[in-house]
């Protein structure tokens, strides 16, 4: 008899995972049911009058291959493009400084940039130094990712160079997000070399050395984020699998060979399920102790804000990719993209587009207020970094509700706990996705793949 499989979610991890599940085994029939009206969850393309605009995720970072990898199974090959680098900055100090050279998510690697820039002071670029001399200290077993950067390199290139990197990855607060969740190399790197900074100029050395010229980091699709959903969608149903929109789940019961999924009020019965929805989600479906987890389990609410300009109105001499902004700073916003500068194939000829991010942990700004209101404290703050006259052709507010799950200490080991509890008591059901592992979009492929080899495999 054939065995069915239920993926809950078309966002990219339940894609991916239909995909990969396929690969696996050609004769499994797959559902992949879906409560909204269209795949791709946080990922969203607009395409207008010669615009092709990221409302969610922005890109993806090219050395995690795995992305690339599927899109150029599923004929994306020649559809990929590569950013235009440029200097990117940080503004603190109701200023833009441009990020030194050699640093590596704020962590300085040479000593000329570091020392030259105006970002840090004196006693902040000393403090900084202690590095080489400060024993490595045990997790026992976690530490926030800034109680190990204060201690590694002090307060002040901490707040102004570092944080304003690492919490927009995450969305989250630094003195709360886990070192272990989320950038344990770094602590492997302390200990091996006995300082963070000599351990990194040591990394850096070992790297293949680069030839030709400078590449950017992060990669796209001529058409968007969305073409790539879009073929992974028609190569999914290509091989049968059944993508069901509007699909909401209300309950899963677990049988003695299987689960029945309660979907608009009808009971289907699956012999394995793949859960990739956010927990906010799923955890109304079970009531197990152990995953009481997710209700304390914080997610950040964020925006993003696009502002469409003609050149002449914005004043922009800076060769740059965008910034981000030190969190001691007095904006709504926490970084801005310079849309046009950054990927050549989002704007026409003579406009200038702007993409700026709002929403820190802890706020309400994203909640409390409506587009409009949104976009009068975005242009307020870019009025602070930048010289633009007159209003934006046009603008658009995407509103991301609870959308980025924050990593708090001790995350990965309570994952781990969980993810044991549901392979003994739920035999053919993996639960997967940005509420347990890393939030980038190669991450959420990775995610999809083992959660296919899993149940492939058991």
């Amino acid at each position: 008899m054939t065995k069915k499989c239920a993926i809950i979610g078309a966002g990219i991890t339940g894609l991916s995972a239909a995909y990969y599940l396929k690969e696996e085994d050609a004769s499994i029939a797959i559902d992949v049911l879906e409560a909204s009206g269209v795949p791709g969850g946080k990922i969203q393309t607009y395409q207008q009058d010669g615009y092709t605009i990221e409302l969610g995720p922005e890109s993806y970072l090219g050395r995690k291959k795995i992305m690339t990898e599927l899109a150029e199974a599923i004929g994306l090959k020649d559809e990929i493009v590569i950013n235009n680098t440029g200097q990117s900055y940080i503004y603190a100090k109701n200023k833009l400084y441009p990020i030194p050279g050699g640093s590596i998510l704020g962590i300085p690697t040479e000593m000329k940039p570091f020392i030259a820039t105006r970002l840090i002071s004196p006693f902040g670029k000393l403090r900084a130094g202690m590095d080489y001399f400060i024993k490595p200290k045990p997790m026992n077993p976690d530490v926030s990712v800034g109680a190990f950067f204060r201690r590694r390199l002090g307060n002040e290139t901490l707040e102004n160079l570092i944080e304003p990197l690492l919490s927009g990855i995450y969305g989250a607060d630094i003195d709360k997000l886990s070192l272990k969740s989320t950038f344990p190399d770094f602590k492997a790197t302390e200990e091996q070399h006995g300082s963070l900074i000599k351990g990194m100029r040591a990394n850096k050395k070992k790297m293949p050395k680069r030839v030709g010229p400078v590449q950017g980091q992060f990669r796209q699709f001529k058409n968007g984020l969305m073409s790539f959903i879009n073929a992974l969608v028609q190569n999914l149903e290509s091989k049968a699998v059944n993508i069901k929109y509007h699909h909401p789940v209300q309950a899963i019961e677990k049988r003695d060979n299987g689960y029945m999924i309660t979907v608009n009020g009808e009971q289907v019965f699956y012999d394995k399920v793949i859960i990739t929805v956010p927990h906010t989600v799923f955890r109304a479906w079970f009531n197990d102790a152990p995953l009481q987890y997710f209700d304390e389990m914080a997610a950040t609410s964020v925006a993003t804000v696009v502002m469409a300009f003609d050149d002449s109105q914005v004043n922009n001499k800076e060769d740059g990719t965008g910034f981000v902004i030190a969190k001691n700073s007095d904006t709504v916003i926490t970084a801005c993209t310079w849309t046009d500068k950054k990927w050549s194939h989002t704007t026409p000829p003579g406009k200038t587009l702007l993409r700026a991010y709002v929403g820190r942990p802890g706020s309400d700004v994203v909640k409390d207020n409506d587009d409009e209101a949104i976009v009068k404290l975005a242009r307020r703050d870019l009025d602070k970094m930048m010289e633009i006259k007159g209003e934006p052709e046009f603008t658009i507010v995407t509103k991301l509700m609870h959308s980025m799950p924050q990593y708090e200490v001790g995350h990965i080991d309570r994952i781990r706990a969980i993810q044991h509890y549901i392979k003994q008591q739920y035999p053919g059901l993996v639960m997967t996705g940005a509420s347990f592992e890393a939030v980038g979009l190669p991450d959420c492929v990775s995610q999809g793949q083992r959660a296919a080899l899993q149940l492939a495999h058991e």
